[in-house]
């Protein structure tokens, strides 16, 4: 019995002690002059507190990289402007799909017609004969250029040529006529010469006269 009664007296005394110094330790931190409030014990457990039933995995928290990202910082961020919408590239290269741009119509050029010459008519003329004598007196040379200046060319023609009979004394006795083919064709734009020997009668240029070719007329067609 007495070891009992010791036994207890001492755990009395102990937790007499405890109190004590627990009550003077809040005594003493609560004396802060807010109205003399003192703590009396740690706060009670929420009732609505669940805990849990299955195992619990504890994960760290990614530690801050920026101080805008932790929100540390005390300087506002302005938000960047948004961005004007760029016309996507004709190469596709950042969407990675390629597009092909439509080609260029090609202006065609308007069909070009020649000009039409119109056919025009031949249209002969001639120069002066140019005469040559020849071992003959009654026969000489007689040389016509021609020249068409028409569009179409002359396909036929006679030339008639005037010989006079002149005398010792250069009196004109008389004119004869002859008819020579015409050189034919002569060409559209072309020119054209031709020599003739013209001849007369011998009896008509007696000895110590000559002829002479002065008069040309063409017909043609």
């Amino acid at each position: 019995m007495p070891r009992s009664t010791w036994t207890a007296g001492r755990r009395g005394a102990l937790l007499g002690a405890s109190a004590a110094v627990v009550c003077a330790t809040l005594t003493a931190c609560g004396n802060t002059g807010d109205g003399g409030y003192v703590a009396v014990g740690p706060p009670r457990p929420s009732t609505t507190a669940v805990r849990p039933t299955g195992s619990v995995t504890l994960v760290p928290l990614d530690s801050p990289k920026s101080p805008a990202a932790s929100g540390t910082s005390g300087t506002a961020t302005t938000p960047a402007p948004a961005s004007t919408p760029v016309a996507s590239s004709p190469t596709g290269a950042k969407s990675g799909r390629s597009s092909t741009r439509s080609p260029s119509p090609t202006p065609t050029a308007a069909p070009t017609t020649a000009p039409v010459t119109p056919v025009t008519p031949a249209a002969l003329t001639w120069g002066d004969p140019a005469r040559k004598a020849t071992d003959h007196r009654w026969c000489e040379d007689v040389t016509l250029s021609f020249r068409n200046s028409g569009g179409t060319a002359v396909r036929s023609g006679t030339v008639t040529f005037g010989t006079h009979i002149v005398g010792a004394l250069g009196i004109d006795w008389a004119t004869i006529g002859s008819a020579e083919p015409l050189p034919v064709p002569v060409a559209a734009h072309a020119r054209e010469d031709h020599t003739w020997t013209v001849c007369v009668d011998a009896w008509r240029v007696p000895l110590g006269m000559h002829i002479e070719t002065r008069d040309v007329s063409v017909v043609w067609k």
